[in-house]
């Protein structure tokens, strides 16, 4: 729940700033940029936290190879895309390629979540909720890069 709270409250704090006087926030989209921002920070800086590092290695669905080094890659993909939001020129195709990196990530939460497994000492969001918000992170990629 943490990246969608991330990417709401994000979203509409810099969006506040904007109508505030904050000019480069003063439309919705580069304040959703900045939500997305937030939110990828945060999930791409777990993958780098021992304990969850460990949750995420295991939520790899074990037919893929070096688990380990796509947790790393998923992380730093995550943490790029999220500063090239903050650059008027490729904050497009940040958004663009973060979309397509969550559908690429997505059979690894279906896995997770058939499996039963936790991430961070909590059971992952269920497939069902997971894949609905899955959907909205999407579509906020989407809205981001048009």
């Amino acid at each position: 729940m943490a990246p969608l709270i991330a990417l709401v409250a994000g979203s509409v704090v810099l969006r506040l700033l904007g109508l505030a006087g904050v000019d480069a926030l003063d439309a919705w989209q580069p304040a959703l940029r900045g939500g997305l921002a937030l939110m990828f920070v945060t999930t791409g800086a777990v993958h780098f936290v021992p304990s969850w590092r460990r949750d995420m290695i295991a939520m790899i669905p074990p037919r893929l190879p070096r688990p380990d080094l796509l947790v790393t890659l998923t992380g730093v993909l995550e943490l790029a895309g999220a500063v090239g939001l903050f650059i008027p020129r490729v904050a497009p195709l940040a958004a663009t390629g973060l979309a397509l990196l969550m559908v690429a990530m997505f059979p690894a939460n279906v896995s997770a979540a058939r499996r039963g497994l936790s991430l961070g000492g909590k059971p992952v969001t269920p497939l069902a909720q997971r894949t609905v918000l899955q959907v909205v992170f999407i579509a906020a990629a989407i809205a981001a890069a048009v």
